[in-house]
């Protein structure tokens, strides 16, 4: 077709949804790069502290982030981390699935400790019923008693809440706000339902529909349509705005490490269908990568050092999950699986978190090769059994057995630790200028430790 004249003549005054027009707004994305707890949390934090909004797109609170604000702690698990942010909007997108109990929790506790939030939550979204959860330990016991393949889930409900969406016989929060009655008859089909797989499923449907309609009358002006929310934000005045991902790359539902995985889209996609995101608002993807490699829960490590390595990094990097309390299995950096998540998310910059975990190294080993039988494999494979079979060639890098607590730039860093961060980059081949105040190096007081850990962009 014809472009329009105004286009011809270059001077476009079409609306946004022309193609030939730069968005507007375009949403800033913080992915964790490898198996969650990269430090996610504390980067959007960061990146917050100028936003007008901070989305969740997938997940539920099966995720967790920790930030430290003035020696105060604050978990998360429903709520965007960035909302510490005051001014900013809390926007949790229909891709979540939302566990109402568990986000007015949250929530209270966060306000104790004087942070409240602004929250917006998309009527689309899927809710997780307390049968949920009692169905996902149900499922995790069986598949132990058969050989003991289970998968090591949270027991949050998740995986269960998933495939009532994609059974089409679950609830979302518009059933619940809309009509209650009617949200009253579908919510007991739905409770046989599961009752009828599960026969032993201890159910207390009257006083579950008790506590979700004492939730209406506060959950009601929260609720809006999400679609249009995101439409005005995105094409309206200029808005800078954060979405914040929960798990990671290789917890994704289809790219990663299945079915050692999560049940959402964890990679950039999941930004697109979980907040009604066009693609040409993506902007920037920064990918989270922690210095070494962990990991919760079963399934393929290839870089694991089940040693006294993997114990050092476990207590240096105080490696326990934030929503389970799990030890994380600990091991070197597997560069073969940052490539991966980096080959699907297309990573505008990475951020490397947790350098000075290793200040204590006298070497450090980096995986850049995985063979099976001798073979190199060309690429992260789909197929877990032959991931568990796979040998990892390392480069050894030297340590540099000093502290980094107290570097503030890239040229004071000791000249091991720039190397080592040098190779990751080239390795990546992510290039390595900075671009604007915050894309060298940025320091941050973790949480757990008292030294600092670094964020470094590679822009």
């Amino acid at each position: 077709p014809m472009l329009p004249p105004s286009c011809r003549d270059q001077k476009c005054t079409s609306p946004p949804c022309c193609p030939l027009v730069e968005p507007r707004n375009k949403v800033t994305v913080v992915l964790g790069a490898q198996w969650g707890d990269e430090g996610k949390g504390k980067v959007v934090d960061l990146l917050a502290m100028d936003a007008d909004i901070v989305c969740r797109c997938q997940g539920g609170n099966n995720a967790g982030h920790t930030v430290v604000v003035d020696s105060v702690e604050y978990d998360f698990h429903l709520l965007p981390s960035g909302v510490l942010n005051k001014k900013a909007l809390s926007f949790i997108g229909n891709g979540v699935v939302i566990h109402l109990p568990g986000l007015f929790d949250e929530a209270e506790k966060n306000l104790q400790k004087g942070k409240g939030t602004r929250r917006v939550i998309d009527c689309a979204r899927p809710a997780v019923f307390n049968f949920h959860q009692a169905v996902d330990g149900i499922q995790e016991q069986q598949r132990q008693q058969q050989g003991g393949k289970n998968l090591g889930t949270t027991k949050k409900g998740i995986g269960p809440a998933y495939s009532s969406k994609a059974a089409r016989n679950g609830l979302r929060i518009c059933d619940l706000v809309s009509d209650f009655p009617v949200f009253e008859e579908k919510f007991r089909v739905l409770a046989e339902h599961f009752l009828t797989m599960y026969p032993t499923l201890n159910l207390d449907v009257e006083g579950e529909l008790a506590q979700l309609k004492s939730y209406v009358v506060r959950l009601r002006p929260l609720v809006t349509d999400g679609v249009y929310f995101m439409h005005q934000a995105l094409t309206g005045p200029s808005k800078k705005i954060l979405v914040e991902g929960a798990n990671a790359a290789l917890l994704d539902i289809d790219f990663g490490t299945y079915p050692f995985v999560t049940s959402s889209n964890c990679t950039v996609g999941g930004v697109c269908t979980g907040l009604g995101v066009p693609p040409c608002h993506v902007g920037r993807v920064y990918g989270v990568v922690k210095a070494y490699t962990t990991r919760v829960g079963v399934g393929a490590f290839p870089t694991e050092q089940d040693n006294v390595t993997g114990e050092l990094l476990q207590s240096r990097g105080r490696e326990v999950g934030v929503t389970t309390g799990r030890k994380r299995r600990c091991g070197w950096l597997d560069l073969i699986l940052v490539r991966y998540a980096h080959m699907v998310n297309g990573f505008s910059a990475i951020a490397l978190t947790k350098l000075d975990i290793l200040d204590t190294l006298e070497e450090i080993k980096v995986g850049i090769m995985y063979k099976v039988d001798g073979e190199v494999l060309p690429s992260f494979p789909a197929n877990m059994d032959v991931l568990t079979r796979v040998k990892v060639d390392y480069k050894t890098l030297p340590g540099w057995c000093c502290s980094t607590e107290g570097v503030r730039s890239m040229e004071d860093l000791p000249p091991q630790a720039r190397d080592y961060v040098h190779f990751i980059e080239d390795f990546l081949q992510v290039p390595g200028r900075a671009r604007g105040s915050r894309s060298c190096f940025i320091f941050l007081r973790f949480f757990f430790i008292s030294c600092f850990f670094s964020f470094f962009f590679f822009s």
